[in-house]
């Protein structure tokens, strides 16, 4: 699997929450190191400079993620949200967050790893609180995990992305169409 992080979710905290790809089957980890960490946070916009993490700082990401995955599963499944999972959320959204610099050429966030998970969390508060909740919606493909916002017309979005998911789906349904299509001759 590769190796590149994916901002197809429509929300940072969405996408903060989709780096464990395939949680129902071959769960692949995304932060594997503080330096992929590190990159997704730059990656994702949320800051421009970093400085350099360490382990600790991608267990204190992985189990905010984990915890966020959880809160927006329970909202999205209209459950009451899971107390350790707000625990984790709301300390993490408390500490302080990055914070953007106007400079001469524009502007500039530069942060910590535990500004820039600060500032996840609470994005995942602002989503989850917001008026976006009715459309969290699970990506389509059985592998997938990752849950979008739908703002498609009539909410019929059916993946997380069609170039990760939606055109895998169509190509093995149109593969499998092909297979079992009688053969057609032609005199």
């Amino acid at each position: 699997m590769n190796l590149n992080h994916v901002f197809v979710c429509g929300h940072p905290a969405l996408d903060f929450a989709a780096t464990l790809r395939a949680r129902r089957s071959t769960r692949f980890e995304m932060f594997v190191t503080p330096e992929r960490l590190n990159a997704w946070y730059q990656e994702s916009g949320l800051v421009d400079t970093i400085t350099p993490g360490e382990e600790d700082d991608v267990r204190q990401a992985t189990a905010m993620r984990e915890a966020v995955y959880q809160l927006i599963t329970d909202r999205r499944l209209g459950e009451e949200f899971d107390r350790e999972a707000l625990d984790v959320v709301n300390g993490a959204a408390r500490k302080t967050p990055a914070t953007p610099q106007l400079t001469r050429t524009g502007r500039h966030t530069e942060a910590t790893p535990e500004q820039a998970l600060a500032t996840v969390a609470r994005q995942a508060v602002e989503l989850l609180s917001g008026p976006d909740v009715p459309l969290l919606k699970e990506c389509g493909n059985p592998e997938c995990t990752r849950v979008y916002i739908d703002r498609s017309r009539g909410m019929r979005r059916q993946w997380c992305g069609m170039e990760s998911c939606g055109n895998k789906i169509k190509a093995a349904a149109y593969r499998a169409r092909k297979k079992t299509a009688p053969a057609v001759t032609t005199r």
